[in-house]
């Protein structure tokens, strides 16, 4: 074997195990990732301890295209945008520099995994290359956003200066309000009681 090919092969390992880090699926790895599929379950179940979960990739532009998923979206298609246009980033490079700045922006809580996982991130840039996905203007605050190619764009509003009547509306949000609503009445029946007792 060649020293170029084992400096190669190291670098394919090291750029393997930099995107399992980051949370990449195993059909990403196979597609940007030269080493055999054998060796890139072996390496993911050293890191991960787990198998890769199976199933297929996202192939429908839709949940790019939701409220809170197309804000994520749009701020991680602008960084990968700008590394593209102006840093001479490339590839899977591009992707793997703007994913991170995403996260730094976007920090997911503890435990929780991002919004915008790194295969989602990957998937987005290719709808971009396939003209199925484009950016347009907000006419409000000229930000730009993630749209469908096929949509009518014009005039268009994003999320952020249009938000729909359930944006925010999580789980997350509900329990909070409802154990803030159970503390709130609990707090109104012992003043009633003690004002009952005094």
């Amino acid at each position: 074997m060649s020293k170029k090919s084992v400096v190669s092969e190291a670098q394919e390992i090291q750029l393997a195990i930099e995107l399992i880090h980051l949370g990449a699926r195993l059909q990403l790895l196979e597609t940007e990732v030269s080493l055999s599929r054998e060796r890139l379950l072996k390496l993911y179940k050293e890191l991960k301890g787990v198998s890769p979960p199976k199933g297929m990739l996202p192939f429908s532009t839709d949940w790019f295209l939701t409220w809170q998923p197309n804000i994520h979206s749009s701020l991680f298609i602008n960084i990968h945008k700008f590394l593209t246009d102006h840093a001479g980033a490339t590839g899977i490079e591009a992707v793997m520099k703007a994913y991170k700045l995403y996260l730094e922006q976007m920090p997911p809580e503890p435990g929780v995994e991002p919004l915008l996982s790194l295969t989602r991130a990957w998937t987005l840039v290719r709808f971009f290359q396939s003209k199925m996905l484009a950016m347009a203007p907000c006419d409000k605050c000229q930000g730009k956003f993630v749209v469908d190619c096929l949509d009518l764009n014009h005039a268009y509003q994003c999320g952020l200066c249009n938000m729909p009547s359930r944006a925010g509306k999580t789980k997350k949000v509900k329990d909070a309000k409802d154990a803030k609503d159970a503390s709130d009445a609990k707090d109104a029946h012992d003043a009633a009681a003690a004002l009952h007792g005094a």
